[in-house]
């Protein structure tokens, strides 16, 4: 029942629109800006990329935070229906940035808002998500391309539980296999509202972003 009561309000706390508040605190309806899409990565092209990195963590602590209070919550051996219920938590607030109540139910792709939720559902999802990110970040620095490597870092995150869960033998899929399906649902989500990336990455119109960062390491040596 404490599972159920964090449900209603992680769905509105997933739903809080930064990117669309930020920049139309400037003046810009970023649905009608690039890919109109309101996340981190767009709002970056209309605001730059500071405003971009405050709305990724923003959208990141949206998930973290109900289901990491969710997480915290599970006792020490915890039952399917346990497992059900505080995985709803993060499935909401995920749900909420997907589909905010505030922009007709039309919101972003989720991928910050999942990492979030996986980093805070300690400890199943926990290191599955910093591997993921890890994939993220080679993918990112070698293709450029942000909506690749969101694709690939969601595939890779329920590989990686597999491993998790087969390495440590006290797991055990039969007992947790809640975890397994969800991890396996919301990333195909995040897929799904990829679909005009992956169009765009086949035929070579989607957008790459710069590494200034990594151009200032090379002019620093």
């Amino acid at each position: 029942m404490v599972f159920l009561l964090l449900i209603i309000p992680a769905y509105f706390v997933g739903s809080i629109p930064f990117a669309y508040i930020f920049a139309r605190a400037k003046g810009i309806d970023i649905r009608s800006i690039g890919s109109g899409n309101i996340g981190a990565t767009n709002l970056s092209r209309a605001l730059g990329k500071k405003w971009g990195y405050l709305c990724f963590v923003l959208d990141m602590l949206k998930g973290f935070l109900p289901t990491l209070a969710a997480s915290l919550m599970l006792p020490s051996n915890p039952s399917v229906w346990n497992l059900f219920a505080a995985l709803l938590v993060a499935v909401a607030a995920v749900s909420g940035h997907i589909f905010p109540v505030w922009l007709k139910f039309r919101g972003g792709k989720g991928v910050a808002t999942s990492f979030g939720a996986a980093l805070g559902f300690w400890p199943y999802y926990t290191i599955c998500a910093g591997a993921s990110l890890v994939v993220w970040l080679i993918v990112v620095v070698f293709s450029r391309y942000i909506s690749l490597a969101s694709i690939i870092a969601a595939v890779a995150f329920p590989v990686f539980l597999i491993a998790e869960m087969i390495i440590n033998s006290e797991w055990g899929l039969v007992r947790l296999w809640p975890l397994l399906i969800m991890a396996v649902a919301i990333p195909l989500i995040v897929i799904i509202r990829h679909r005009p990336n992956i169009k765009r990455l086949f035929t070579g119109t989607e957008s790459k972003i710069s590494l200034d960062l990594l151009g200032k390491l090379r002019k620093a040596k």
